[in-house]
């Protein structure tokens, strides 16, 4: 990923002008989750906080919300343009998730830290993360599960307490509660240390490239999703998305994040429900996506694990695709849909020439975990694994019936050995 000839002269003339001025002033359409048909429990009050000033973890020089990347004052040190960086799929928040949260919150609050204790560590040193948030999070709804889905505040206070300053809203059950729904949601996430994307307030708003620099390196996100299970926003609503067919919008979209960042992050929730293989539209746009300047592309929406690798960039480079991140967690009851991956790599720019690439990159498998208690119907330890720490009696305790090593294995094996890494 060279930085390009017309990169370098914006890139000169910003300077000259910054000199000059000085003193002047269609796969599935719907979620095969496990159902339990209780009533909804109560929820905490809604978020008021004010918006904080985006601070990523790590050696970050800043964060935006658009509008491309700050001047770096004279007595700040030198960046190390490298980039720990962390991708996690589908946060797909079931009623057993939650209801159990909220009894280990003593029905007072939702308490979600048994559900991601055990996968915190992937986040120590990480300076990048981006979650695929699959549902709505906000507290002016009660939560609800499939087929509809609403998730409390605790679960994005959670995701933000992990790790994850980046999120991604680009998924089909963004518009489950309407445009209200989804403008509800944007409220909460602007109250956190995060970029989100995928889904916009406004027209003008999905136009405004989303930016954060980190360590000398600028990125950009955008999102796109497939479809938004047959629910559209009306002439009138609020709200903005930008689906896959709009191809013509996309490229001059990736060309634009492509002139204001060194790596342009493109996620896509495209895929087959419960199908490791790619489908028709996967194989067809991800190249197009690299060759109108994409160089990261994360896949959502299978609900599975599918391949990843490097594709060639027509500047001599290299972007990189995971073409599905599976289920962070989740409890869905397909075999499949308890494995997914979390990518990781590290993130390297040449700062003479501007080029980037990607090193050390990593699919490490995790498993969606959860039991029930066959006497008072409860659902507890609904959890997400490192498969490095998933035990035999782990596999015999999932709720899942036939469940085994053997489903684990069959999925990963459509993640070349180079990339897959049992941490």
């Amino acid at each position: 990923m060279k930085l390009k000839a017309h990169k370098l002269a914006a890139l000169i003339s910003a300077a000259v002008l910054a000199v000059s001025s000085a003193g002047c002033g269609s796969a599935g359409v719907r979620d095969h989750a496990g159902l339990d048909n209780g009533k909804d429990d109560p929820k905490p009050s809604a978020v008021t906080t004010s918006p904080e000033e985006i601070t990523p973890k790590g050696d970050t020089q800043n964060g935006e919300q658009g509008g491309g990347k700050k001047p770096a004052k004279s007595n700040e040190p030198e960046p190390s343009y490298s980039v720990s960086f962390l991708c996690a799929g589908d946060n797909l928040i079931h009623d057993n998730i939650y209801k159990e949260a909220w009894r280990l919150g003593n029905e007072d609050h939702y308490d979600f830290t048994r559900a991601y204790e055990h996968v915190e560590r992937y986040f120590d040193g990480v300076d990048l993360a981006i979650l695929n948030q699959e549902t709505l999070v906000t507290d002016a709804y009660e939560p609800q599960s499939y087929p509809m889905f609403c998730s409390p505040t605790a679960v994005g206070d959670k995701a933000v307490e992990l790790g994850f300053n980046v999120i991604s809203m680009s998924n089909n059950h963004v518009l489950d509660m309407g445009a209200e729904g989804l403008i509800s949601s944007l409220d909460y996430w602007d109250t956190k240390p995060v970029v989100h994307y995928g889904a916009y307030r406004s027209e003008e708003d999905a136009e405004d490239i989303k930016t954060m620099e980190v360590n000398g390196i600028t990125f950009a996100f955008l999102g796109y999703m497939e479809h938004t299970n047959y629910i559209y926003l009306g002439e009138d609503d609020p709200g903005a998305v930008v689906y896959l067919e709009e191809e013509d919008r996309i490229k001059e979209q990736i060309e634009r994040a492509d002139e204001l960042a060194d790596v342009v992050v493109v996620s896509c929730h495209y895929g087959t429900e419960i199908m490791n293989e790619l489908n028709q539209q996967q194989i067809e746009i991800t190249p197009k996506l690299v060759e109108w300047g994409a160089d990261l592309i994360i896949g959502t929406q299978a609900h599975t694990i599918s391949t990843c690798e490097y594709i060639d960039k027509p500047d001599g480079g290299q972007a990189f695709v995971y073409y599905g991140l599976g289920n962070f967690i989740s409890t869905m009851y397909d075999i499949k849909s308890l494995v997914g991956i979390v990518g990781k790599m590290n993130i390297i720019k040449d700062p003479d020439s501007g080029s980037v690439t990607f090193e050390n990159v990593k699919a490490i498998p995790v498993i969606s975990h959860f039991e029930a208690d066959s006497y008072d119907g409860d659902w507890y330890n609904c959890a997400v694994y490192p498969y490095a720490e998933y035990t035999d009696d782990l596999f015999y305790a999932n709720y899942v019936y036939g469940f085994t090593r053997d489903t684990v294995e069959q999925c990963l094996s459509y993640i070349p050995e180079e990339f897959l890494s049992i941490e």
